[in-house]
């Protein structure tokens, strides 16, 4: 049973859930009460597995949840450096064309012909 696939495992819930309703139908059509189908094992076995699945398909609906988050995130920062790249290039004085290592060389070969 296994599956990271979301439809199968809503499929696997409705399954469940219908094996559910045919016990119980069962069980009541047997005259047993409410209460003692409840305590039944195989109805507490189908029931658990019903919760196994639905567990899975919170995970499952987390987990895309956050890689919508993930990939919203992304595209806003990709349209924020596309922003930031339209305005380095509008005003190239701000960003100077040598890194700060070849500046500060430079500042020292100045000041060492000067002196």
């Amino acid at each position: 049973m296994a599956s990271k696939s979301k439809e199968t495992r809503e499929g696997q819930k409705a399954y469940w859930e219908n094996k559910l309703n045919q016990r119980m139908s069962i069980l009541a059509e047997k005259g047993i009460e409410s209460g003692k189908i409840a305590k039944d094992p195989a109805v507490k076995k189908i029931r658990a597995r019903i919760r196994q699945t639905q567990g899975r398909l919170k995970v499952i609906a987390d987990s895309e949840k956050k890689t919508d988050e993930g990939s919203r995130i992304k595209a806003e920062k990709m349209a924020s450096a596309k922003k930031e790249k339209g305005k380095k290039e509008k005003d190239p004085e701000k960003e100077p064309d040598t890194s700060k290592r070849q500046q500060k060389k430079m500042k020292k070969k100045e000041s060492k012909d000067e002196g």
